[in-house]
């Protein structure tokens, strides 16, 4: 078994340069209403190799070798590009703003009263 450790990295970086281009990382336009949307997302890729060979001259000249390889891509929506007539702006995904973060925020008050009236009750 040969190793060729370069032709393997550059067949790895050929495939990054082809997939992290920008029609990966922003998808295609979509309309909503009057508004014109188009998907921004990250990618992250990463990419980990070794190999390694030997030889045993005490045990009739045996030989070795050992390779392996390992790859991982990540892919995260981040928000919107969105234009209307001449106006454009960026609406990050994820992040909840005015009366949506409050609504987000509701199951933990709800436990820290259910806590509260518990220790009332025991309390009292």
């Amino acid at each position: 078994m040969d190793l060729h450790f370069e032709e393997l990295l550059g067949q790895i970086t050929d495939f990054i340069k082809a997939e992290a281009k920008t029609d990966t990382v922003v998808g295609e336009q979509f309309e909503l209403g009057q508004f014109k949307c188009v998907p921004v997302i990250k990618v992250g890729m990463g990419f980990g190799s070794g190999g390694g060979e030997g030889s045993e001259i005490k045990t009739k000249g045996t030989k070795g070798q050992g390779a392996g390889a390992g790859a991982g891509v990540g892919i995260e929506p981040i928000g919107f590009l969105v234009t209307k007539e001449d106006q454009i702006s960026f609406i990050e995904a994820g992040k909840s703003h005015g009366l949506a973060a409050a609504f987000e925020k509701v199951p933990s008050m709800i436990e820290k009263i259910v806590e509260m009236k518990t220790k009332e009750k025991v309390a009292s």
